[in-house]
């Protein structure tokens, strides 16, 4: 039976300062550009661009509701970063209060000039969390209609359990390649399975992989520059291939600002990595035969 991947969500990191630093008139051709070609969702987080790129996105989408009407909108908080326009952060640390999770949720709805998020993660795992008042918070957020879905980013199956007790998680956004397979070990991606939560792979064709030259990289280049001959696709398609394979359903957050990069990915979405293929992936990446 042939499986059911997935489609790409466009990961909007690198969109603002810390990339390419778009007008507004090219956050508008780039969204547009997604949509055509039926990539409807877009990931933020409060802190990206150093709390500016939301509201840089957001002014593509202001008075436009039929554009917002075609989306849907990821976005995370948790994280106070040290930077200049955030003064009253004396040091980076993680806030998960009701008060934080609430003003950030408002600034946000703010920044994008709508009146709800589609979805709301926990950027990371805040170690004073109080769970309770956590699921609280977003019962409240929800039933106000100002968040539709909720989950986390980069949390361990154990906090992602305690916070179940209290409030669904939906999704788990974590880092997921074939240049980091802690997600296939750890449990992740089992509780995922589990318990029907959405995984979402950051840094799906590996972190570094194209900029660092390691032993790992370059075994596992070469692998999936053999493979991507016999499958008539690129590197990069072999990469997202090789998440595509896994029976979680892992959705990849695609960090690339270039479109055809971005189009690329998403025809990743076809191709059907054999099991052997999957295992000379996973062996080229950890430098031995499995067990």
């Amino acid at each position: 039976m042939k499986k059911l991947h997935h489609k790409p969500i466009v990961g909007c990191m690198r969109w603002g300062i810390w990339g390419e630093n778009f007008t507004t008139s090219q956050y508008e051709q780039k969204i547009n550009q997604c949509l055509e070609i039926g990539l409807d969702i877009f990931d933020h987080a409060d802190i990206y661009g150093h709390y500016t790129t939301e509201a840089e996105f957001g002014n593509a989408l202001k008075g436009n509701t039929n554009l917002r009407s075609q989306i849907k909108i990821i976005t995370k908080c948790g994280i106070n970063m040290l930077t200049p326009n955030r003064p009253q952060h004396a040091i980076k640390s993680y806030d998960t209060s009701a008060a934080h999770i609430t003003k950030s949720v408002e600034q946000s709805l703010q920044n994008f000039h709508t009146d709800y998020i589609d979805t709301l993660l926990i950027h990371r795992p805040d170690i004073l969390i109080d769970v309770e008042e956590v699921g609280a918070t977003i019962t409240a957020l929800k039933k106000a209609g100002k968040i539709k879905s909720f989950g986390v980013s980069n949390f361990t199956t154990s906090q992602v359990a305690l916070l179940q007790k209290y409030i669904p998680v939906e999704h788990h956004q974590v880092e997921i390649s074939v240049t980091n397979l802690n997600a296939f070990e750890n449990g992740i991606l089992d509780q995922c399975q589990l318990e029907k939560i959405e995984a979402q792979s950051w840094s799906p064709m590996g972190n570094g992989i194209f900029t660092e030259n390691t032993n790992q990289h370059s075994r596992i280049l070469a692998q999936a520059d053999s493979l991507s001959k016999g499958y008539e696709c690129s590197v990069n398609q072999i990469l997202l291939a090789f998440i595509y394979a896994h029976p979680s359903q892992i959705v990849p957050v695609i960090g690339t600002t270039k479109f055809e990069r971005i189009s690329e990915a998403k025809k990743a979405m076809e191709i059907e990595l054999k099991r052997e293929d999957f295992y000379k992936l996973w062996t080229a990446s950890t430098g031995k035969e499995v067990a």
